[in-house]
């Protein structure tokens, strides 16, 4: 059996206002050579994508089981997923302080971009048309097709300008801003905004 179990997982927060962002944030605080990590597993992973909406409980149940029966594969898709989240924090990180997107970080998003394309199809539906991924029930990666297609979307349209880095420290939460008036500083108010005004008081007092 894996060492995790869904219903040890913890809640994870989806302030970042598109997919991949919201899976670069399952990774925080990141300093030179170090990643506060939230995830710690492919069962993390599991539960992430199914309060993420990727995946429903029949399918979280099929993957779970065919982990548990492919052990080293399951390791190698979550190896695989923290080298995409973190190829794709230092993307939009870049992006967001001007600087040139690395060439090794574009190659991992479009290897798993490439690998999911092929499973993404038009379906019918009651009104209209729509996008579907269609996976074998066992293919433990299928998580990762729409986070790298969520990516290749927001890298090649106008709202990337939009994407902000939270201001508090080694944070690194990432967001895209939709205020009225662009002027979104946090990850969230209710944590960063708040430590950043605390830390403020108190660097006045003890200047007064």
């Amino acid at each position: 059996m894996m060492d995790v179990a869904l219903d040890t997982t913890p809640t994870y927060k989806f302030v970042g206002g598109w997919l991949c962002l919201d899976f670069c944030n399952t990774g925080e605080n990141r300093e030179a050579g170090y990643v506060g990590e939230l995830l710690g597993s492919y069962q993390n992973l599991l539960a992430w994508s199914q309060q993420a909406g990727l995946l429903g409980a029949s399918e979280i149940r099929s993957l779970s089981m065919a982990a548990d029966q492919r052990p080293a594969e399951a390791q190698a898709v979550y190896q695989q997923a923290t080298r995409l989240r973190e190829a794709l924090y230092r993307l939009f990180s870049a992006i967001v302080h001007g600087r040139a997107a690395a060439n090794e970080d574009l190659a991992e998003l479009n290897t798993v971009l490439a690998q999911g394309l092929g499973h993404l199809a038009v379906q019918q539906a009651e009104q209209g048309f729509g996008w579907v991924w269609r996976s074998d029930a066992a293919d433990l990666a299928q998580m990762l097709w729409p986070i790298a297609h969520s990516a290749a979307e927001l890298l090649t349209q106008p709202n990337l300008q939009r994407v902000h880095e939270c201001e508090n420290g080694h944070c690194s939460w990432l967001f895209l801003d939709l205020s009225r008036n662009h002027s979104r500083r946090w990850c969230t108010m209710e944590d960063c905004g708040n430590v950043v005004k605390a830390r403020r008081h108190r660097q006045k007092r003890q200047t007064t």
